[in-house]
Parts: structure tokens; C-alpha cells; sequence
């Protein structure tokens, strides 16, 4: 399936599942992360999740990576073309953008090359680890300024698709998908 197609087929099985599941499922998602080799980083870039588009739900590992003692990055987009990370502190203050999504107004600007790990919201993935988002291109654009070993872990509610068609060259693949049942390793 092609990249339009899967972002509607997806966003219409988010809309069928209910806040309860999406917690239970968010939880088992965050326990499959103790699994991943990626405990040793410092610098963590997560995303807040969108409610209103039924996304994981990424407290559980906000949690898991400040009782780890680990740097937190929260992504803002700036000027609606690129993402940029701010150090998540006690006195972040979080707003909720035009399209929805909540993101930090204030603190330290953390560059790409400091960040280690990168946990991606998507819509849908492949086995090959391609990814669908929401079409903007907005973590392409900040990966390809990252690190190449920069770790690229995928947050999905559901399994992967056989294969995406119509991948731009500007697409940047994952290193892993973490779902509630398993973790894909693409490596």
C-alpha cells in the first residue's frame, strides 16, 4: 500500500480503539522498551502524545526515562518547517501548537548532534522499517541532521505492514519499532 493510503487506513483504526486500550496498550509498549539496547544514551528526544488523534500514550515512558535519570528532549516545531528540541525541566512550560500537538515553549535548544536516541510517532511501518506519518516530513528533516548512529525507535499501536510504496529518497528508515507485543530490530 502507498503512503496516503496506509495514513488513512491508520487513522481510522486509531479512531476505533478506546482511552482505556490505548493506555493498556501504551503500558505494554514502554515494558517492551526495557528489552531495547538503549539504556546506555543520555539524551532522549520524546514526543508528546496528540489525545485528539489517539496516539500512544508516552507518560509511561517519560516516566521510565526520568527514574533512569535520563536528559529528556521534547520537540517544538519552529517556523511549521523543522523541529527543534528543547531540555525537558521542571519548569518547561507545554502548549498545544495549532495542529494540535503539544510541545515545550521555553528552555535550552538541545542540537540534533547531542541527541541519541529519537522516539518517533508514525502512523504506519513496514518490515523494512520504513515509516508513515502524518505527511509533513517535519523527524526527516531533523534526523538526517543527527548523528548516523543516532537510534531510530518507532512507537506503534499495531503490527507492521508487509511493505510501503512510494518512499521519497529524503525518507529516513527506523532502527527498531517497539509495539505492545514485540520489538522489530531493522538493523
Amino acid at each position: 500500500m502507498n503512503k496516503i493510503a496506509l495514513r488513512s487506513a491508520y487513522l481510522e483504526k486509531r479512531k476505533k480503539l478506546q482511552t482505556e486500550e490505548i493506555a493498556t496498550l501504551s503500558a505494554a509498549i514502554g515494558n517492551q522498551l526495557l528489552n531495547c539496547p538503549i539504556w546506555d544514551a543520555s539524551y532522549y528526544s520524546l514526543f508528546l502524545s496528540i489525545v485528539s488523534k489517539k496516539e500512544i500514550d508516552t507518560e509511561f515512558i517519560l516516566t521510565l526515562l526520568h527514574g533512569r535519570d535520563k536528559e529528556v528532549c521534547l520537540p517544538r516545531i519552529q517556523n511549521d518547517t523543522e523541529i527543534v528540541h528543547i531540555l525537558l525541566t521542571d519548569n518547561t512550560k507545554i502548549k498545544t501548537n495549532h495542529w494540535g500537538i503539544p510541545e515545550p515553549q521555553n528552555g535550552l535548544t538541545v542540537p540534533p548532534s547531542e541527541i541519541e536516541v529519537v522516539f518517533i510517532p508514525l502512523l504506519a511501518y513496514d518490515k523494512k522499517g520504513h515509516r508513515v506519518g502524518y505527511g509533513k516530513g517535519f523527524y526527516d528533516r531533523f534526523l538526517s541532521k543527527c548523528k548516523p548512529n543516532t537510534l531510530k525507535i518507532g512507537l506503534s499501536l499495531f503490527e507492521p505492514e508487509e511493505k510501503i510504496e512510494g518512499l521519497d529518497a529524503t525518507d529516513i528508515p527506523l532502527d527498531y519499532c517497539v509495539t505492545p507485543v514485540k520489538v522489530y530490530e531493522f538493523k
